[in-house]
C-alpha cells in the first residue's frame, strides 16, 4: 500500500455498491490481533497503525452515518466526524452531508450530552433507541439538539430495524465501528452486509474479547465472500461481503 495507495485509490477500493439497496448497506470496520483480541486495555488504538487509521478515515468519509454502541462511545471517548476537504466535492456530488453523522445505539441513553460528540458536530449526532426509552433521557437528548431515531417498540433496540430506520431517513451508506456487543447483535440478526477487518500483526494474550460477541449467536456459522486484501507493514486490511454487491 504505502504511497501506491492514495486517498482516491482507497475511496475507489472501498466504494459502496452502486446502486445502493433501498434498505441500506451496513458495513463494519474492526481490528483484531493475531490471537483474536478485539481491543487491548479496552481500546482499539494499541492494535492499530497509520495505514489502519488512514483507511478508518476513508471509510468515514464515504459513509452517510457511523453507527456505534454507547459503551464504545464512552470507552473510546468518541468525537464527531471531522470535515475532510479531500472528500468535500465527492460528498457534495453524491448529495451527502459534509461529514457522516454519528448514530449512537443506546437503550437507556446513559450518555453525557455535554460531550463534544453532542455539542460540536458538523451535522447533528443521532441516538438510536427504543420507543420506551426513559422519557427524561429522551428530553435531555432533544434539549441538546440530538436527533432521535426509534428502532424498537419497547425499551430495547431491534438490530434488524437499525439499518432500515436509518436508511428511511436517507442514511443508506452505513458504517458501524462496534463495539463487539453491537456487532454481535447485527451478525445474529443477519443484517451485516460487509466486514472490513484489519488483522494486526500483534499478540496480546489476556482476556480481551473478540470483535463480535453476545446475542443468541447464529445456528450455522455464516460464510462471507472475500472482496479484497491489502497489506502494509505486516497489517492485513481485509474486506468481506455477505451478499452480492452490484458495482
Amino acid at each position: 500500500m504505502g504511497e501506491q495507495w492514495s486517498l482516491a485509490d482507497l475511496a475507489a477500493a472501498y466504494a459502496y455498491p452502486d446502486p445502493l439497496p433501498a434498505e441500506g448497506w451496513l458495513r463494519a470496520n474492526m481490528v483484531t490481533s493475531l490471537d483474536g483480541a478485539g481491543h487491548h486495555g479496552g481500546r482499539s488504538q494499541p492494535l492499530s497503525c497509520p495505514a489502519d487509521m488512514r483507511i478508518f478515515g476513508v471509510l468515514r468519509a464515504l459513509a452517510d452515518v457511523v453507527v456505534v454502541g454507547a459503551g464504545t462511545v464512552r470507552s473510546e471517548e468518541y468525537r464527531p466526524a471531522r470535515r475532510r476537504e479531500e472528500f468535500a466535492a465527492a460528498r457534495a456530488a453524491a448529495g451527502q452531508e459534509p461529514v457522516a453523522a454519528i448514530a449512537v445505539v443506546s437503550a437507556g441513553l446513559d450518555l453525557d450530552f455535554s460531550r463534544p460528540l453532542f455539542t460540536e458536530p458538523v451535522v447533528p449526532t443521532l441516538v438510536v433507541t427504543g420507543e420506551a426509552a426513559p422519557p427524561e433521557r429522551l428530553a435531555a437528548a432533544r434539549a441538546a439538539g440530538v436527533g432521535i431515531v426509534f428502532a424498537g417498540d419497547g425499551p430495547t433496540v431491534d438490530p434488524a430495524r437499525v439499518r432500515t430506520e436509518l436508511a428511511a431517513l436517507g442514511y443508506r451508506r452505513q458504517l458501524t465501528e462496534g463495539g463487539p456487543g453491537l456487532l454481535g447483535r447485527f451478525v445474529t440478526a443477519g443484517v451485516l452486509d460487509e466486514l472490513c477487518l484489519t488483522v494486526s500483526p500483534r499478540l496480546t494474550a489476556g482476556d480481551a474479547g473478540r470483535i463480535a460477541r453476545g446475542g443468541d449467536g447464529v445456528e450455522v456459522p455464516r460464510e462471507l465472500e472475500p472482496v479484497s486484501i491489502l497489506e502494509e507493514d505486516g497489517f492485513l486490511f481485509t474486506r468481506y461481503t455477505s451478499r452480492p454487491a452490484n458495482r
